[in-house]
């Protein structure tokens, strides 16, 4: 008896890196992530490693029910080592794992709400060659073929993932054409950062199935419509008990350095996003308040109306490396609070 693992990584592709996957057939039947075997791959075809030194490692750190597939066989997301075991390069998760330890006492927990848009034949999925749709407006939420385009993809992706075990919590079409959201969480960084890299395989993968492309670009369109972000929501146990805590984390968040230290992470091609138009703030400038899109970070309206819960990131673009924003963010918030007697 064997079972066909997708063994799934993230490579080095500059400025974004992009996902890979190949499969393995393993004898016997899945036994858990123990014993799953570390396995290899040519860097120099991924931009991990030259030619004349190509051998990478793949360890697996997160297993879930394959849906494509189906039956015993599974998907294995995987750190990328080198042939010495360290953390390669571009392992963003190793760093993450060790920050997340240190502040485990502090319970962060994460919702990162994924944007994306679908491309048919060079054009976003709903836009007609050579032209434009109506200005954007009765998109976001809509419902009827006049405004929605992809909704058998979104729902096929969203079986796959609920299928899979994936924490995602919902689903909504957004504000241009071919433009949608899923959300992931709300979960611990570790949990939501592994959780979204899937989930967005299982999307470009389910969308193979309908010859229909998914991107990440956080601009896909230039001119007068939204970008596509990764909108972060975070809390910890202060937060959620309190709301010093909430205004301690979202003034730690425009100390000195940390607002450009985290837009510089927080993906590529940032600033053609964060332009203080389209609900978001410019990317140079920090702001937070209350129900405000237009600010780099927003506290929900019944977040202030309870004194306690979360606050939202809003500066993320969709392409960010999940890994990092929520190190960026617990790290930052976390120390703050620790420092303020709050943690």
């Amino acid at each position: 008896m064997t079972f066909k693992a997708e063994y799934i990584w993230i490579d080095g592709t500059e400025p974004t890196a992009k996902l890979r996957s190949k499969t393995k057939i393993i004898a016997g039947s899945p036994a858990g992530l123990d014993a799953l075997p570390i396995w290899g791959f040519d860097g120099s075809s991924t931009n991990q490693a030259e030619g004349h030194a190509s051998d990478c490692v793949l360890k697996p750190v997160f297993t879930c029910p394959d849906p494509i597939r189906g039956g015993d066989d599974i998907l294995v997301l995987c750190e990328v080592l080198n042939i010495d075991l360290t953390p390669h390069a571009t392992n963003t998760r190793a760093a993450l794992a060790e920050v997340e330890e240190r502040f485990a006492a502090q319970e962060p927990i994460f919702g990162i709400e994924q944007e994306y848009t679908f491309f048919k034949d060079g054009y976003p999925l709903g836009f007609p060659k050579g032209g434009f749709p109506a200005p954007q407006g009765g998109y976001y939420c809509g419902v009827g073929a006049d405004e929605i385009f992809g909704r058998d993809v979104v729902e096929a992706h969203l079986d796959n993932c609920l299928t899979a075990g994936l924490a995602i919590s919902g689903i909504n079409a957004e504000v241009m054409p071919g433009q949608w959201e899923f959300q992931v969480g709300p979960v611990s960084p570790l949990e939501v950062s592994d959780h979204l890299w899937v989930a967005r395989w299982l999307l470009y993968r389910t969308a193979e199935d309908f010859d229909i492309a998914a991107t990440l670009d956080p601009k896909p369109v230039k001119g007068d419509w939204n970008g596509a972000g990764a909108h972060t929501n975070f809390s910890t146990k202060a937060m959620r008990e309190g709301y010093d805590a909430i205004i301690t984390a979202c003034e730690s968040l425009g100390e000195g350095s940390k607002p450009l230290d985290h837009v510089k992470n927080y993906g590529a091609g940032i600033d053609d996003r964060l332009t203080g138009l389209h609900e978001t703030a410019p990317w140079n400038e920090y702001s937070y308040g209350v129900s405000n899109r237009g600010a780099s970070v927003r506290i929900p309206w019944q977040v202030e109306k309870d004194g306690k819960g979360y606050i939202e990131d809003r500066r993320p673009n969709a392409n960010v490396d999940p890994y990092v924003v929520t190190r960026l963010i617990v790290d930052t918030c976390c120390s703050a609070l620790e420092k303020a007697g709050q943690a």
